[in-house]
């Protein structure tokens, strides 16, 4: 029988969660466009997201639960995956506690509420803190300082009258706010491109800044120098709404731009400019690296100076400028536990703030911790032997564990190493809440996830995973809902678009709230009800409570003149690509014709030095790993600095040399853009 329609629904396969219309005819999907009326793509898709059935329709696609034996991997029924994974965790919950429970949701999952939140619950119900996810190593730390400043999360707005790429290259991983370049830039807008790489935008910008990784907390502070000197400060809005601008002035007053010149590579003249250029445009905005400035030494404390050169100009909560947006309540899939998790004794501020507690483990101290305090692994749409740092002691880690379950579309690295691997839907085959927060001068959109097509062979989505592993652990009251649809009802009664009118009378999303400008009283909810430009919550964890800088732990401007004699070059590891969103992707045809192998990027000057040739293979080095790809040399690139992809697998991995005990010393961070390495033809 001849069935053909169309829904609409979202994509989850980044952070923006585009509109899509997908075509279904005869229970499979068949097309998949770009939804015109969603305010973040308008009509348009990446690569990824044109190319989502190549995904869902893989022949690679897990289709039936397996369990790892001596000879390999062999199919095993559900019901018997699920009563031997209850077993051990029983088993191990009453030899050792449930807190031997860690959990862990990966990148897709900071998209999908459900996944995240049902994880969150499920580790919880069984009586563990330990949650952990990418957000302990990517883009929570921006979140966590900004509430630390402002008391909640001011973002960037898409429009902005000057936009200052700090790290940031949209051609390769922000489509939507390339179109929004695009359109102000032709309407007078100006551009700042700081990055050690001359990206492609920098040709069209009115400034670039050649930067060294890991000091961009001296150039910010030097720019904070420059407007507090020189008199450039919006004084109005420092008097009625700031806390510690008395103490700021007289902080900053060594942080001159000869100071910074020689730390960061930017001429002090240019930083006099960007700061002078910033001080006088009203709707200006500093729009950060995905997790640029958080995976360095002074990742804190980038994040703090950032949001202190908004705040001293008058950037906040105006058009263009930081803007705190209304947040939209859901009903909370979380349950409370006791216990800290993991990480918090270390790093306090990531797990709690005045008081407000996060459910995040700091996934850096995981390989540290097992077998004595983790003894049991389950992976969510993750594959942290790819994605996180030291994938070297992270797998054998992993390898210690009496369990290791993963629940993804495919067997991935990390599967490999698992005790059982279970079949995941994609993101067409689930129900789901899509939301977006971040729309130029428009309020937060929000949308109906819907499931589109069946499940493809024996594929469970989370809610039926956790839900019937609840009934065999005993908690299946804790897990109540009924179906899926339930749950997302559930999570959207709260916000009062109900599931009902955003299945049928609003299929492709609405604006919930409305976005204010003016700066009212309580908008701020910090314990001052004012931005805390001077931070008590640092000061009371030992830390500076005005931004400062520390160098790179392995930096060639550092004392260990050995190290840095044996890894002579900057090594910053992770640049985004367009076509892959970190691990995933990567065995997608149509992509891999389009970006088919991974590439070490480098100077002309520096592949001289070492005798490499463009497309030579070659062997870059860490002390604690080595990876080997094929070199580009391309006179973009900063001389002594090397760029290594992340996502690849095999001896392609990026984190193999990384490490994960060279941490962010407030929020557990790992370095990984400005550590030390050495370079050698293959």
């Amino acid at each position: 029988m001849y069935d053909k329609k169309e829904i609409l629904t979202d994509c989850t396969l980044c952070y923006h969660s585009c509109g899509c219309r997908v075509t279904v005819q005869d229970g499979k999907a068949v097309r998949v466009d770009g939804l015109e009326s969603h305010p973040i793509n308008r009509g348009r898709l990446c690569p990824k997201g044109e190319a989502a059935l190549e995904n869902v329709y893989s022949p690679e696609r897990l289709k039936t639960p397996l369990k790892r034996r001596k000879s390999g991997f062999e199919p095993i029924a559900w019901d018997q995956a699920l009563d031997e994974i209850a077993t051990t965790l029983n088993r191990l919950k009453t030899e050792y506690g449930p807190e031997v429970l860690g959990v862990f949701s990966g990148s897709i999952g900071v998209e999908n509420l459900e996944m995240a939140g049902l994880t969150q619950r499920f580790k919880a119900a069984f009586g563990s803190p330990n949650f952990f996810s990418v957000e302990s190593v990517c883009y929570r730390m921006r979140i966590r300082t900004r509430q630390m400043t402002f008391g909640k999360y001011p973002t960037e707005e898409m429009d902005s009258n000057l936009y200052i790429l700090w790290g940031h290259n949209p051609d390769t991983s922000d489509f939507p706010l390339r179109m929004a370049l695009d359109e102000n830039l032709a309407k007078g807008a100006k551009l700042v491109v700081i990055d050690p790489k001359r990206i492609e935008l920098a040709d069209r910008a009115d400034l670039y800044l050649r930067i060294r990784p890991g000091t961009d907390g001296a150039l910010a502070l030097a720019m904070i120098h420059v407007i507090i000197t020189e008199d450039l400060y919006d004084k109005e809005f420092v008097r009625d709404f700031t806390l510690g601008f008395d103490r700021l002035l007289e902080h900053v007053q060594g942080y001159t731009p000869e100071w910074a010149e020689p730390i960061t590579w930017v001429p002090a003249g240019d930083i006099r400019k960007l700061a002078r250029m910033f001080a006088a445009t009203k709707g200006a905005s500093i729009y950060q690296g995905t997790c640029t400035q958080d995976q360095t030494a002074n990742g804190t404390q980038n994040s703090r100076a950032f949001s202190v050169l908004q705040v001293i100009t008058g950037n906040i909560n105006i058009p263009g400028g930081w803007v705190v947006s209304p947040r939209l309540a859901f009903g909370n899939v979380g349950l409370r536990v006791d216990g800290e998790p993991l990480g918090a004794d270390q790093y306090p501020l990531f797990f709690e703030l005045w008081g407000r507690k996060s459910p995040y483990g700091v996934v850096t101290v995981v390989p540290e911790s097992i077998p004595d305090k983790l003894k049991a692994f389950w992976v969510a749409g993750g594959n942290p032997l790819i994605t996180m740092p030291d994938s070297n002691a992270f797998r054998e880690a992993f390898r210690k564990l009496d369990l290791l379950v993963v629940h993804d579309m495919f067997m991935t690295e990390t599967a490999r190493e698992a005790h059982y691997v279970l079949p995941a839907c994609s993101h067409l085959e689930k129900w789901g809440v899509a939301y977006t927060y971040n729309v130029c001068h428009c309020v937060p959109y929000l949308m109906l996830r819907k499931k589109c097509i069946e499940p493809l062979g024996e594929s469970w989505s989370e809610w039926k995973v956790y839900t019937e592993l609840a009934k065999r652990l005993g908690m299946e009251d804790l897990f109540p809902w009924k179906s899926e649809e339930e749950l997302v009802a559930f999570e959207l009664k709260p916000s009062g678009l109900s599931f009902d009118y955003l299945l049928n009378e609003k299929p492709e999303g609405d604006y919930y709230q409305q976005k204010q400008y003016e700066v009212h009283e309580g908008l701020f909810n910090t314990p001052s009800h004012k931005i805390e430009i001077y931070s008590k919550a640092l000061e009371q964890v030992g830390f500076s409570p005005l931004p400062d800088y520390r160098e790179p732990e392995r930096s060639v401007m550092g004392e260990d003149s050995e190290f840095h004699k044996d890894y002579p070059l900057i090594l910053t590891t992770g640049s985004r690509n367009y076509y892959y969103t970190h691990s995933q992707h990567r065995n997608m045809s149509s992509l891999k014709e389009k970006n088919p192998e991974p590439l070490v990027e480098m100077g002309p000057g520096t592949a001289e030095e070492y005798g490499i040739r463009d497309g030579g293979m070659v062997i870059v080095a860490t002390n604690r790993g080595r990876v080997r790809m094929k070199a580009h040399v391309e006179e973009r690139v900063a001389e002594g600095v090397i760029f290594v992809p992340h996502g690849w697998e095999g001896e392609a991995n990026a984190n193999l040399l990384t490490d994960a005990r060279c941490r962010e010393g407030i929020l557990g961070y790992p370095d990984m853009k400005s550590l030390q390495c050495r370079l050698s033809a293959a």
